[in-house]
Parts: C-alpha cells; structure tokens; sequence
C-alpha cells in the first residue's frame, strides 16, 4: 500500500510530502488525516520547524473530485487546515508546482511559503459551485492584500510564482532545499516566542490567553538564555521552557 504521506528530514526539522503523485497529490480524506497526524506527531517529537511539499511536479491539486461533495470531506479537510493554523511549530510550505483549491489552502495553512518557478495558486470555488470557508478567505486577502484574493476569489485567476511573491502570498522564491534551509534558521529561534507569535498572527489568541503567555515568555528560562547569550556573545541556545 501507497504511504499517502512521507517523512523525512530530521527530527527538529521534518520535511512531509504528499505522495499521490498520480493523482498531483489530490487531497482525500485519508490524507487530511494523514497531514495533521503527521505535523502533530512531528511537534511532540521535539520538530522545531516543519516543512511541507509535493511529490512529483505538483505541490497538491486541490480535493480530490470523488469525495469533495461529501460532508465528511470538508470536516476532514478544514480540520487538517485549521489544526495546522493552530500548531505552535512553524510551518513550511516547499510550494513545487501548481497549489490549486485545497492546496492553495494548504500553502496559506503554512506560516511560510518557499516557491519554485512552476508554483501557482488558484481558488477555482467559482467555477466549480463550491466555497471556501471565512477563515481561507480572510488569510488570503490578509496575505496577498484584497486585489489579489479578489483575482483568485472573484475572477478565479491563476496566479504565479512571480505575482506570489510580489504581493505577498509567497515569502521566498526556491525549491525544497531552500525552505528546508530557511526552516532550519527558524528552528533555532525561541518555541515559546514563536508559538505566540503566530497564534496572534492567525488570530487564534484571546486577551487573556495573551496576556499570559507574554508574562509567561518574559518569565522563561529561554528569556534569561538571550540575555545571557547576548552578555557572552555566542548564539543562544533556546528549549522551550
């Protein structure tokens, strides 16, 4: 039996491939499963940084046709994007080909995204009768700024790896190697900061939760690192705690 997902790269820095390359990694519900099982397993392995790619010429396809229109589908597929919004590790997406649909969602679910020169991106929900939900629509335009989401949203355009990058959909143009490169450097930052970081980022935090985790940030054993690293001049050596 085909492993619908990979795992490879290191500990702190796994890199999950989606392999349905027949199908350009189309995403059922197997394999929504398969994604957030394996960032969630990878996190409580001890992952700093987590990548995301593709198998083959496509990063992923969208839905695959033969389940999109079942309920079961969609509770599967926005639980693997929100579950991924919500995973304290920073995310990686190698984007390698065409993220079309669903994989165009799961490029935006990613904190950063790395494209190579055959990345694109489209929402084709126009065309086809379907829809996104509010949260994809909203990091869309939060990311490539409301002309854009519009293009892809309104006017189901095609956007390229160029226009990505220019307006902020994409961060860094590469291939896997450079986002498993990029995901290394985040890896040595500091867990907590970054986990709170990005649930502000992704609007998941409320006050309370901020305030805490602020006090708890500047009261961390990792915030005392820093300073110390910085009175001895050497690189910090951050544990989450």
């Amino acid at each position: 039996m085909t492993t619908l997902l990979k795992v490879g790269g290191t500990t702190e820095v796994p890199v999950l491939t989606l392999n349905r390359p027949e199908r350009r990694n189309a995403l059922n519900i197997e394999l929504c499963q398969a994604i957030l099982d394996g960032v969630t397993d990878a996190a409580v392995a001890g992952a700093r940084a987590i990548v995301i790619t593709g198998e083959g010429k496509s990063f992923c396809s969208g839905a695959d046709l033969s389940q999109v229109y079942g309920p079961e589908f969609t509770a599967a597929l926005y639980e693997m994007l929100h579950g991924l919004s919500q995973l304290e590790v920073p995310l990686v997406a190698a984007v390698n080909g065409p993220a079309i649909g669903g994989g165009a969602q799961l490029a935006i679910a990613c904190d950063l995204r790395v494209v190579a020169p055959t990345a694109a991106f489209a929402v084709p929900t126009p065309r086809n009768g379907l829809a996104t939900d509010a949260w994809t629509i909203r990091t869309l335009a939060a990311l490539a700024g409301v002309g854009v989401a519009r293009r892809l949203l309104i006017a189901a355009e095609v956007v390229d790896a160029e226009t990505a990058l220019c307006s902020g959909l994409a961060d860094r143009p590469g291939e896997l190697d450079d986002a498993v490169s990029w995901a290394s450097e985040v890896a040595d930052f500091a867990p907590l900061t970054l986990a709170f970081n990005k649930r502000i980022l992704n609007g998941w935090a409320d006050e309370d939760e901020i305030a805490q985790r602020y006090a708890e940030i500047w009261a961390s054993a990792d915030a005392a690192e820093g300073a110390e690293a910085w009175q001895e001049k050497r690189a910090p050596r951050f544990t989450g705690r």
